[in-house]
């Protein structure tokens, strides 16, 4: 498809990082945002109708408030839709004519709006950080001129559950609005009143705590993340975009009895890990983040699916669910090994921390030698399924999972390095990687759809999306075709890549990886196209402000992880690196022809607080790298140029 220079925007972007949607024409219109902490989440569903008015429900998640079946979905959820102005008495009449004027997103939604008789309302929609409540702020400024006088109820509502529905019992749901307030407001005074909803356990108290604090740390978390891996460059919807895939990225880890625990959400997968969810997706970004609690779930999460290891090799769950209790395995093995071997290598090494990798190494072994016990006569690695689940084909071996594991070997090699592991081992592994290399070229590589690219199995005879895989993996033997297939009609759609060409279903995870894919193998002012086209759909378009999962199943829910792989797409694509070890890595910087330069700040990866700067040179880039301002290292390379950095602050070939 031919991509125009900048996709229709409804929201705007602000100087404070925010993004705002001035309310015009294009009415009415409806969204939904997922917004989590600690203890809960809220999909937060929201609209403006034809004549400006607002509306909103919002379906609450209590992670561990665990349902029965304590399957993967037995998170409590209820959802609400009462607003907290609907009882409110402006001069004893219910409030009328109001209509909104603007909504902003900062990782809170707020909502501003006025009435045709002199009063402006704003409400604030957050969730609490560590607890499990969410709250909303309900504010009211008279501009009428004259004195009015406002009647704000108290409301306190109470939900029992049914007992027999639940893991711990009967759980208590919360709905207060503490007010009994009768005023008289002057003109241009404002009031604030707060509406919260709580859940909680039979035996549990109430928890005790003021709104007001809450959306203090919420924001103060906002800034944390948007204060680390700081992205600069000439595109703005580019740097807001990845400003906005932290949050997402970084809110949706849920404080359970087996640790925290990463989750990708959506009204459905809480208090759980899934193998490429958690482990390959977000678990390798998390240290370039430097998020500490980030961190720490994805180590949890690896060292839960160590837990399965077995002397029979028999396959790893696909998904460890119930804060940690139990399993599932429905889809059988979708090559879960590779997933989970490519990810904790890949996290070990950037980690930068030795007794992490210590604790990983045993895994990693067993899930590498998993894979090469699944290799089949042709040396490729077979599997019941992939990651999609039976949805489209796969057939008994498919490209991402041989794809993985030739990654996770690769990474084994320079992660074994780094703890001094026996040579002999490492030098077997380096001539697996070798040998499958050419086993995926020998049995993927083929003629689909008049490109030179790969069929995903062996029957496959229809382009697919995930031929982007050997790309961020570092195979480029194919890559010109490879690219030239992504971005043709067949494959690219208005919402990126079709999972098949000729199919209107589209999994965000695909267009990531291939966006990603392609800037690595150095198709940087292609890409940059269609990246930007991206970046502002998701984030100024239509349905704002992350990446999705998928449509039409799910309707786009905002799942978490996807959001992890929107920003791998600049620190191992745009800026190319690869960890060599556990203080070490190589990048390859492609400036792309428009812009100037380029900058990634507060990279937390390796122990190190690291900015790596490209300015354009002429016809070359000078590259500087600093560890906590202190420069280590400063060159001119060629455009594309592979440039290996040792944090001792030597060259390490």
């Amino acid at each position: 498809m031919s991509l125009k220079a900048q996709d229709p925007r409804r929201w705007q972007m602000n100087d404070d990082g925010s993004i705002t949607w001035t309310i015009g024409q294009l009415l009415p219109h409806d969204d939904h945002i997922e917004m989590s902490g600690k203890q809960i989440s809220c999909v937060l569903r929201y609209g403006v109708g034809a004549d400006s008015s607002f509306h909103a429900t919002r379906s609450l998640v209590w992670p561990m408030l665990r349902t029965i079946p304590n399957n993967t979905h037995a998170s409590l959820t209820r959802r609400f839709a009462e607003d907290g102005f609907s009882h409110v008495l402006l001069n004893g009449k219910p409030i009328t004519g109001e209509k909104v004027s603007s909504i902003t997103l900062n990782g809170t939604l707020v909502v501003n709006s006025k009435t045709t008789n002199g009063f402006e309302l704003t409400r604030e929609f957050f969730p609490s950080t560590d607890q499990p409540v969410y709250g909303e702020i309900y504010s009211i400024k008279n501009v009428s001129g004259k004195e009015a006088v406002i009647e704000i109820p108290s409301i306190h509502l109470e939900y029992n559950t049914d007992p027999s529905k639940g893991t711990d019992g009967s759980y208590f749901i919360n709905m207060d609005q503490n007010s009994t307030y009768v005023l008289n407001v002057p003109s241009g005074s404002a009031f604030r009143f707060p509406v919260i909803y709580t859940g909680r356990k039979g035996q549990q108290q109430k928890p005790v705590f003021r709104l007001e604090e809450e959306k203090v740390k919420r924001l103060a978390f906002i800034r944390q993340v948007w204060n680390d891996l700081v992205l600069e460059t000439p595109d703005t919807v580019l740097n807001r975009a990845f400003a906005f895939a932290k949050i997402r990225a970084s809110e949706s880890i849920y404080a359970t009895k087996g640790g925290p625990m990463h989750g990708p959400g959506g009204e459905a997968y809480y208090a759980a890990i899934w193998a490429n969810d958690q482990a390959e997706y977000a678990g390798p970004f998390f240290p370039y983040l430097g998020y500490d609690y980030g961190n720490k779930a994805s180590l949890n999460a690896y060292l839960h699916f160590a837990r399965f290891m077995n002397p029979e090799y028999k396959p790893i769950p696909s998904s460890i669910i119930a804060e940690g209790t139990d399993i599932w395995n429905g889809a059988g093995d979708r090559g879960d090994g590779a997933m989970i071997a490519y990810g904790a290598a890949r996290y070990a090494l950037t980690s930068g921390d030795k007794t992490q990798a210590e604790q990983l190494w045993p895994l990693i072994e067993w899930c590498l030698e998993y894979c090469h016990r699944k290799l089949n006569a042709e040396d490729v690695v077979m599997s019941d399924a992939d990651e999609l689940e039976g949805r489209f084909p796969a057939g008994s071996a498919n490209l991402c999972t041989s794809s993985l594991y030739y990654d996770a070997l690769n990474s084994a090699v320079y992660l074994g390095k780094s703890l001094d592991k026996p040579k002999t081992q490492l030098m077997q592994y380096q001539a697996k990687a070798a040998k499958l290399k050419l086993a995926i070229e020998k049995y993927f590589g083929s003629n689909i759809g008049g490109f030179n690219t790969y069929k995903y199995y062996k029957e496959n005879d229809t382009l697919r999306a995930w031929i982007c895989i050997p790309l961020t993996m570092g195979i480029f033997t194919r890559s010109q075709a490879t690219i030239d297939a992504l971005f043709s009609p067949q494959l690219w759609t208005k919402d990126g890549l079709a999972s098949v060409a000729g199919d209107r279903t589209f999994w965000d995870r695909s267009t990531l990886y291939a966006l990603r894919g392609v800037l690595a193998a150095g198709g940087t002012d292609q890409a940059l196209t269609f990246l930007h086209y991206y970046s502002n759909r998701r984030l100024l378009g239509e349905h704002v402000p992350y990446p999705v999962e998928a449509y039409p199943e799910g309707n786009q829910r905002h799942l978490s992880a996807e959001s992890a792989l929107y920003c791998r797409i600049y620190t191992e694509g745009l800026f190319g690196i690869r960890p060599t070890g556990l203080h070490s890595f190589r990048f390859t910087p492609r400036l792309p022809q428009q812009w100037p330069s380029m900058r990634m700040r507060h990279i937390r990866a390796f122990g190190a607080d690291l900015d790596i700067t490209v300015d354009r040179e002429g016809t070359q880039l000078k590259v500087t790298v600093t560890d906590a301002g202190k420069t280590i290292f400063s060159k001119i390379v060629h455009n594309g140029e592979e440039v290996m950095i040792g944090l001792s602050g030597t060259i390490v070939k």
